[in-house]
């Protein structure tokens, strides 16, 4: 039985103090029985300090994204190691702003993806089409590539340490959301992409969630599906009672 998880993206948002008020509202409210496992992912200046605050609680810390090299002369990055360094359990990788804003490729995710799992990292690995991709047909083929390239060189033991979160682009930030027969079609594609790579039996284990305009609202029709576990929330998780809402949703 695959464990629903909820995780919290922040973005570029929240300073320290706004990210342990947070903390401190969600920690009033959670129970160490929550059926959905929940990840806070601050901005890396926040980490830390959620890290400690954190502390002894059910809540897991993850990062927005990670460089794949252990350290050198990478001005700006934050390596898999720092982030070791710093108890994250998990981290998210190929994000649709990543690969948009800032030209990463699906080769670089894979590398990403593959530095975190050497140190014991759970990346959060995001596939998902533009609405022009959706419009022209070709959703199917770009998330499938998408998945193979991002599994690549990844062994059969390591796969279900793996997270995939469906985020079409056309419905991130934009207030549209897929529908939930919609989601539940291209997840179970990524489901049988997984099959044919490894087995049905392994892809069955691994957790695929959702992503795109994720609200207490619309949670529902999302968590009824067979083949979603969960959500990766961007704007609704800025606050402690709409992401919970989320998570118990």
């Amino acid at each position: 039985m695959r464990r629903k998880i909820v995780a919290a993206n922040w973005k570029m948002n929240k300073t320290v103090s706004e990210a342990l008020e947070f903390v401190d509202e969600l920690k009033s409210s959670i129970r160490e029985t929550e059926e959905a496992e929940l990840v806070i992912c601050p901005p890396f200046t926040a980490l830390y300090p959620v890290s400690r605050a954190i502390e002894g609680t059910c809540l897991k810390l993850g990062a927005q994204d990670v460089y794949y090299q252990e350290k050198g002369a990478f001005t700006g990055e934050i390596s898999p190691l720092m982030l070791e360094d710093l108890n994250c359990a998990y981290a998210i990788v190929g994000h649709s702003e990543r690969r948009g804003y800032f030209k990463e490729t699906d080769i670089e995710v894979n590398k990403k993806l593959r530095a975190l799992l050497d140190h014991g990292i759970r990346p959060i690995v995001c596939v998902g089409e533009t609405l022009e991709q959706r419009e022209a047909g070709q959703t199917e083929e770009l998330v499938t590539r998408q998945v193979e390239i991002a599994f690549d060189g990844v062994g059969q033991n390591d796969v279900t340490s793996v997270v995939i979160a469906y985020e079409p682009i056309w419905a991130i930030g934009t207030g549209r959301s897929a529908t939930g027969e919609d989601a539940n079609r291209v997840i179970g594609l990524i489901r049988r992409t997984l099959g044919k790579i490894y087995s049905d039996e392994i892809a069955k284990n691994v957790r695929i969630q959702y992503g795109g305009s994720v609200t207490p609202d619309n949670i529902a029709e999302f968590s009824r599906q067979p083949e979603i576990d969960g959500a990766l929330v961007g704007g609704a998780s800025l606050k402690a009672s709409s992401f919970l809402a989320i998570a118990r949703g």
